[in-house]
C-alpha cells in the first residue's frame, strides 16, 4: 500500500439512471436476479471490513427471499425467513451491515433497541409499534418512489398553473388562447419561466395547508380505531387551502409537490406498502442480549418478558396498523448483541429457537482499523477530504499516518473501553481538530500532507496519559 493514500481513488457508487430507475420501481423479489449471494458480499465489502462469515450469512438470507418468490405457490408460504443472530462487540460492524443490506435491497428498514420495550403492562413501548414504525417507513418509500415517477407531469402542471398566475386567461393551453398575440405572450414567458428568469418575481399562489401530524395515545387492542381517528383529522386539514406570496422559484417546487401528490393513488401506496412489509421487511433488534434476566426478580422480571411479547411477532403473528394488517410471518429479523454479561443460550428457548443463524463477529485489529481508515468507500479520511475540498485545501493522508492512527486507536480501545470502529471518529477530530478550526482562515488552494510526525505530536502524548486518553478519546 506504499505511498500516499491520495493515491486510492473513491469507487463510484452511482448506478446507471436505468439501474436506478429499475431499483425504484420493480418489487425486491424481482430486481434481485443479479443479487447473488457473492454479489451481494461484494457490495457489503464496500463499506465493511472484515466479517465475512456475518456478510455470508445475511447474504444467503436475502437470496433465499429470492428464491422462496420463485418457487411453486403450493410451497411458498411454509418458507420462512431464517432470522440472524449476530453476536459481537460494539463498534465491528453489526448495524452497519444489516443498514447497508437494506439500501442494497431498498427494502423497508427498522433498527430498534431492544432495551427500549417493556413487557405488556408496564410504563414503556410494546413491541408491536415496531411493525407499526416499520409499516410507516414503508408507505414513505413507496409514496417518494411514485412521486419521483410523476415528477415530469408534476413539473409541467406546475409550469401550466405558474403562467395561469402570471397571465390570467392566457396561462393555460387552450385552443381559445392559440391566436398570434396570446400565443407569443404566453410561449415567451414559459420560455423565461424555464430559463430561470421569472425565479425572483413574487405571485400569489392557492397551495393546499400542510397536513398536521396527529398523535392519539391508545391502550393496547385499540390500535384500529385510533388509525380510523387519526385519518378522520388528517383528511380534515387537507381540505384546507391558503393563499401565499412567493418568489416563483419556490412556488414551482411547492405546486409541482402538491401536484404529484395528487397523481398516485394513495390507497394503492398503502397496499403496496403493506405487501412490501409482509414480504421484504428487516427489523435490526439492536441490543437483545439485555432482555437476559441475571436475578429473575424486581425489574429484571419486565426484561424476559419482552423476549416472550417479542416472540410471537418473529414467530408470525397479525399486528394491526393504520393502514390495515400486517402478517410478520416472512419478515427477516436480525438480533444483535455483545453477550459479554450473558450468553445467547439465556434468551428463552422459544426466542432461541427463532434465530437458527448465529454468526460471531471478531474484534477489530489495528490491520483492521487501518483498513477501515482507506478500504470502504466513504471512508473517514475521505469524508475530511471533502469537507477540506470546500475551503479550498487538498489534504493527504500518508500510509504511515494512517498506519499511525489506526495503532493509535487499537492502544485506546485496549486501554478504556473498547468501543470498536466508533473510536476513529474521536480520534479523527482530536487529531485534525486545530486544521478544521482554521482552515477557513489559511490560503486558498493549499496541500496539507498528514504524515506520522504530525500524528505523533497530537496524539501520542495524549495516549500515553491513560487518564487523559479515557477521558478525551
Amino acid at each position: 500500500r506504499g505511498g500516499d493514500l491520495h493515491l486510492y481513488q473513491q469507487r463510484d457508487m452511482r448506478r446507471s439512471t436505468a439501474e436506478t430507475e429499475g431499483a425504484d420501481t420493480a418489487p425486491v423479489a424481482e430486481r434481485a436476479d443479479a443479487l447473488t449471494p457473492r454479489r451481494i458480499v461484494e457490495e457489503l465489502d464496500k463499506f465493511v471490513v472484515g466479517q465475512d462469515a456475518a456478510k455470508r450469512a445475511v447474504a444467503v438470507a436475502l437470496r433465499n427471499r429470492w428464491r422462496r418468490a420463485h418457487a411453486d405457490p403450493d410451497i411458498r408460504d411454509e418458507i420462512t425467513p431464517k432470522n440472524i443472530l449476530m453476536i459481537g462487540p460494539t463498534g465491528v460492524g453489526k448495524t452497519e451491515i444489516a443498514r447497508r443490506l437494506a439500501q442494497l435491497t431498498n427494502a423497508p428498514f427498522i433498527k430498534v433497541e431492544a432495551t427500549k420495550f417493556t413487557e405488556v403492562g408496564y410504563v414503556g413501548r410494546d413491541v408491536e409499534s415496531i411493525i407499526r414504525d416499520l409499516t410507516d417507513i414503508s408507505v414513505k418509500l413507496l409514496r417518494e418512489r411514485e412521486m419521483r415517477q410523476v415528477r415530469e407531469r408534476a413539473a409541467r402542471e406546475a409550469e401550466r398553473r405558474v403562467l395561469e398566475i402570471i397571465l390570467p386567461g392566457m396561462g393555460h393551453d387552450r385552443p381559445q388562447a392559440a391566436d398570434g398575440a396570446a400565443s407569443g405572450t404566453r410561449e415567451r414567458f414559459r420560455q423565461q419561466l424555464r430559463d430561470g428568469r421569472l425565479d425572483e418575481r413574487e405571485i400569489e399562489v392557492e397551495l393546499e395547508a400542510p397536513t398536521m401530524g396527529v398523535e392519539i395515545m391508545s391502550p393496547p387492542g385499540m390500535e384500529e380505531m385510533t388509525g380510523q381517528l387519526q385519518s378522520v383529522f388528517e383528511n380534515r386539514a387537507s381540505t384546507r387551502k391558503r393563499t401565499r406570496t412567493l418568489k416563483v422559484r419556490d412556488a414551482m417546487k411547492l405546486i409541482a409537490e402538491e401536484e404529484a401528490r395528487k397523481m398516485i393513488d394513495e390507497d394503492e401506496v398503502k397496499t403496496q406498502a403493506v405487501r412490501n412489509v409482509e414480504q421484504n421487511g428487516l427489523v435490526f433488534l439492536d441490543e437483545i442480549d439485555k432482555t437476559v434476566s441475571h436475578t429473575g426478580h424486581g425489574a429484571e422480571v419486565s426484561r424476559e418478558g419482552v423476549q416472550r411479547d417479542l416472540l410471537p411477532l418473529v414467530e408470525g403473528c397479525t399486528v394491526t396498523t393504520k393502514y390495515g394488517i400486517v402478517r410478520t410471518d416472512h419478515i427477516l429479523f436480525i438480533g444483535s448483541g455483545s453477550f459479554h454479561a450473558s450468553k445467547p443460550a439465556d434468551l428463552i428457548p422459544e426466542l432461541q429457537g427463532r434465530f437458527p443463524i448465529r454468526v460471531e463477529l471478531s474484534s477489530l485489529t489495528a490491520a483492521d482499523f487501518e483498513r477501515i481508515l482507506v478500504e470502504p468507500d466513504y471512508s473517514l479520511t475521505r469524508q475530511y477530504q471533502a469537507l477540506l475540498r470546500t475551503e479550498g485545501i487538498r489534504l493527504e493522508f500518508g500510509a504511515d499516518a494512517v498506519r499511525h492512527i489506526a495503532e493509535a486507536v487499537w492502544r485506546v480501545n485496549d486501554q478504556t473501553e473498547n468501543i470498536g470502529a466508533r473510536r476513529l471518529q474521536t480520534v479523527m477530530e482530536r487529531l485534525l481538530e486545530e486544521l478544521l478550526f482554521s482552515a477557513s482562515e489559511t490560503d486558498q488552494r493549499k496541500k496539507i500532507l498528514i504524515d506520522k510526525k504530525y500524528v505523533a505530536s497530537r496524539l501520542d502524548d495524549l495516549i500515553e496519559s491513560a487518564d487523559r486518553s479515557r477521558y478525551i478519546l
